[in-house]
């Protein structure tokens, strides 16, 4: 096995994908009270520009739910929220490397109610973000399960 794939968790027993390596990841699902109701915050990601939710490879010693909180404030901004004890569901989607080979990454969704948002953040400048509704957010992402997720949040 290569050395940057033992860097992140990985497993074997997937029931949707038998025998294949499948990575961990864990995403924050965050959301605002607007003036109509929910608004969820997508942003794009940095290599193809698309909307996604903050996420991020999980760790050794960190906890999904951890690591989904870490990742909404490097992406996103997030300085503070109320995370969901644990994941609402889950997406699959394949992730292209830096090296060009295709990993199969399971998300774990948690949700966050925002309750302050900083401008000064890791990855500011380097991501767009965007407060939608939950059916247009819906729109705006790739993901089948994640579109699901969304629209019937």
């Amino acid at each position: 096995m290569k050395p940057e794939v033992l860097r992140h968790a990985c497993r074997y027993d997937d029931p949707e994908l038998p025998g294949q390596p499948v990575y961990d990841q864990a995403g924050a699902l965050c959301f605002r009270e607007g003036l109509q109701g929910h608004e969820i915050l997508l942003i794009t990601s940095l290599r193809t520009k698309r909307m996604i939710l903050p996420k991020g490879w999980s760790e050794p010693g960190r906890t999904l739910r951890d690591t989904a909180r870490q990742e909404a404030w490097e992406e996103a901004g997030v300085a503070h929220g109320i995370y969901s004890v644990g994941p609402i569901g889950s997406y699959l989607y394949e992730k292209l490397s830096k090296k060009g080979d295709i990993r199969t990454c399971r998300v774990q969704v948690f949700t966050c109610q925002v309750i302050e948002m900083s401008d000064k953040f890791p990855e500011a400048g380097r991501r767009s973000l965007r407060w939608l509704k939950p059916e247009i957010a819906a729109r705006q992402v790739r993901e089948p399960a994640l579109q699901g997720l969304l629209r019937h949040f």
